[in-house]
């Protein structure tokens, strides 16, 4: 019970402080030191449950498996390396005349309260406050989107405000509808909105609401995943908000939504006979890739480029999940690990190049690798990893999606490999004069954050090219309790 309290408490206890001194020399200190504890009671808490199993805690309020506990770490470990980034990209924001004193406390008070949000999603065991955490992760995210108070950003932040707003009352009524089926079974002290509860009896749930219910919940999540055709806020979120924000916002947060989609397959599974989950799921993703990897070509900001690319990788990680079994749920599993790390190494390099540029247009960054060896060489290594070149940790995964589909479901296969084909050109076409044109761009006042980067490429080679056995058994215990 202390490790999920403490996991929980101190992004609390950080964001009140930070409220308070935000603006201080030492706040992003603070913030950093915040995360990293965070991040240790996160370990311990997945030690606690390698060990001991799964945990139900303070009168079934919370619960851990291996699901969410692999889920709680990856979100802490990111949520401690983008802090370690934010420190000197956040002090050359203020330096440049980007941020006043107020907005950055209001920035690295928001960010521990998102921090907080995002974690609750994951450890409640009650469907009800899984709603009332992702609701809340919204209202954060909204003033960090903006933060910046320019006309694009607030026109970004009210467009992720009205639709995740209208998103997330779709989830709600997917989530009384839950509870009505539940109530009939469990009976109203039953704990019906008890996610253990409604596992021990999915069987007995009536179908026809379960299958309303998901397509509720599927639309109101998957608002949140980024799912087309429900993605239009996205690009707009990531290119206007501080960079920082692109990163967990890519790397965590679409994570948690796609979880509470899951946990309610899972539910639908196993009440209703025919596939009807599954074939939503991977209706969604299928669209989801073809869709972003076409519209990658027309991407003319950097930001705007990488968060097309979210979408493409979410939408293959809610196909391998619609798709089932224990190789498609283990090869999502690995995608959501290597793409967070990815993706926020990518948006790291990506904030410190158009802070040298001066511009997030592609045409007006070059030669990084001329200026800043470091910086060219991580975008130029993040987006051969996100391409899933190998031998980084992306291949494996996809390729593991890709067979699995060749092999239960071949009529999709060609519109994989068709949309991976065309984000590969789209995105190695841009990159490239970025990194290794004639050089334009200029110094920084502060030294980037270089150690945050090359600690998420390096562990995506490894995943690459070996799976720790004890992280290979987490992804397949998490695998078979999803089904």
């Amino acid at each position: 019970m202390i490790e999920v309290l403490a996991v929980l408490v101190i992004p609390v206890v950080g964001a009140a402080l930070l409220a308070l001194v935000g603006d201080r020399e030492h706040a992003p200190a603070i913030n950093t030191a915040t995360a990293f504890a965070t991040f240790v009671a996160a370990a311990v808490l997945s030690l606690r449950v390698a060990t001991g199993g799964p945990l139900l805690v303070l009168d079934r309020l919370f619960f851990v498996d291996a699901f969410n506990v692999f889920l709680v770490t990856l979100t802490a470990f990111v949520g401690f390396t983008t802090a370690l980034f934010s420190r000197p990209y956040m002090r050359i924001e203020q330096h440049e005349g980007h941020v006043t004193a107020p907005r950055l406390r209001l920035y690295h008070g928001m960010y521990q309260l998102f921090l907080f949000t995002m974690l609750l999603a994951l450890l409640t065991n009650n469907m009800g406050i899984l709603w009332v955490a992702l609701e809340a992760a919204t209202l954060t995210t909204v003033l960090l989107v903006s933060l910046y108070r320019t006309p694009a950003s607030i026109e970004a932040a009210w467009k992720y405000f009205v639709l995740c707003g209208v998103g997330i009352a779709q989830a709600l009524f997917g989530t009384i509808l839950l509870y009505f089926a539940a109530e009939k079974v469990l009976g109203i002290a039953g704990g019906a909105l008890l996610w253990t509860e409604l596992d021990r009896v999915k069987g007995s749930l009536e179908p026809t609401v379960l299958s309303l219910a998901f397509v509720f919940l599927l639309v109101g999540y998957g608002t949140k995943v980024g799912l087309v055709p429900l993605h239009s806020w996205l690009p707009d979120a990531h290119a206007e908000g501080p960079t920082p924000i692109s990163a967990v916002l890519s790397g965590l947060l679409l994570n948690v939504a796609l979880y509470a989609v899951v946990r309610c397959k899972v539910l639908v599974d196993g009440a209703v006979a025919t596939p009807f989950a599954r074939v939503l799921m991977m209706g969604f993703g299928l669209a989801s890739v073809v869709v972003a990897s076409f519209l990658l070509l027309r991407q003319k900001d950097i930001k705007r480029l990488f968060a097309w690319s979210s979408i493409e990788h979410m939408g293959i990680v809610t196909f391998a999940f619609g798709m089932g079994g224990a190789v498609a749920n283990f090869a999502a599993l690995l995608h959501m690990t290597v793409h967070s790390l990815t993706k926020s190494a990518i948006f790291f390099a990506v904030g410190h190049a158009t802070q040298k540029a001066g511009t997030q247009m592609m045409d007006g960054i070059r030669g990084l690798v001329v200026v800043s060896p470091m910086l060219g060489w991580a975008l130029a290594l993040g987006a051969l990893a996100i391409l899933g070149m190998p031998p980084f940790g992306v291949f494996a995964s996809e390729f593991l999606i890709v067979t699995t589909a060749m092999r239960d479901h071949p009529w999709a296969t060609p519109f994989l490999l068709l949309a991976l084909g065309v984000a590969f050109a789209a995105i190695l076409s841009r990159i490239q004069p970025m990194v290794f044109g004639e050089s334009n761009v200029a110094r920084l006042p502060h030294r980037p954050a270089a150690i945050p980067v090359f600690v998420h490429l390096a562990l995506v080679l490894m995943l690459g090219l070996w799976i720790p056995p004890f992280l290979a058994e987490w992804y397949h215990r998490a695998a078979a309790l999803i089904g």
